[in-house]
């Protein structure tokens, strides 16, 4: 039986539909891809992957944060 994680799934439709050229989207497919990436973010968030990621962007953050002041 194979199985695939739908977060594994979202993220090739997500890689897929970026390779397009800018020019063949319209509004619409914007859009959706923007609701894909969101959902994959929500897949992604509550992952050890996930926490890495935001541990990381927290990191990031901080450190902007010191080095504008």
């Amino acid at each position: 039986m194979l199985t695939i994680d739908v977060a594994v799934l979202l993220a090739v439709v997500v890689i897929v539909r970026l390779r397009r050229r800018t020019q063949a989207r319209s509004r619409f497919d914007e859009k959706l891809t923007v609701v894909i990436v969101l959902a994959l973010g929500v897949l992604i968030a509550p992952t050890a992957a996930g926490q890495g990621i935001l541990n990381i962007l927290e990191q990031l953050t901080d450190g902007i944060t010191q080095a504008s002041r």
